[in-house]
């Protein structure tokens, strides 16, 4: 399976270290949908490139996209193509029959209550020890699904590919339209 991913990328480091393409980034994770840093580290991919692009820009609604806005604690937002091995187990929280047998409904799924959706995940980890991660819509538009993938996957996971954002990107002049942001 082919997964994509919008981070903070340091070229001149290892994919697996820190700031790499594959590295999970335990120690900034606590707010996120489905961050439970005291039991694992999770990567939060897509399975389209617009999906992540967009998560990552969401909260520039409104503004001019100028280049400073695709930067990261000093480092560019790079664009990761990784590879899922075959066969790697995801909850898949769009699945009625998933939801049904989990206990979950889908607006408890799709809110953006850290109190609720953290929770959520970290039963979802621990009663399906065998789980490479989570299949969930994006809140940006349903059609795209994303996946929370836990640490214990780090092995079933390859770097296909990386690169640094650019404004002419066309992923990020797409996120431009689907978030209303203004060129600079």
């Amino acid at each position: 399976m082919i997964l994509y991913r919008c981070l903070a990328w340091n070229e001149r480091a290892a994919p697996d270290s820190p700031d790499g393409a594959l590295w999970f980034p335990r120690p900034y994770q606590g707010e996120g949908r489905h961050d439970n840093p005291d039991v694992y580290g999770c990567l939060y991919l897509s399975e389209a490139p617009l999906s992540c692009v967009v998560e990552q820009l969401a909260r520039f609604r409104g503004q001019r996209l100028v280049p400073a806005l695709l930067l990261r604690r000093g480092l560019p937002l790079a664009l990761a193509e990784l590879e899922l091995r075959d066969g790697a187990e995801l909850v898949d929280l769009d699945e009625p029959a998933v939801l049904r047998r989990e206990r979950l409904r889908p607006s408890r799924v799709a809110t953006r209550e850290r109190e609720v959706t953290q929770p959520q995940a970290r039963a979802l980890y621990d009663g399906h020890r065998r789980a490479a991660g989570l299949r969930w819509w994006s809140t940006f538009e349903s059609l795209w699904a994303n996946v929370t993938l836990f640490d214990r996957a780090a092995s079933a996971l390859k770097l296909a590919t990386v690169r640094k954002l650019e404004l002419a990107d066309e992923e990020l002049l797409s996120a431009v339209d689907v978030l209303g942001l203004r060129l600079a």
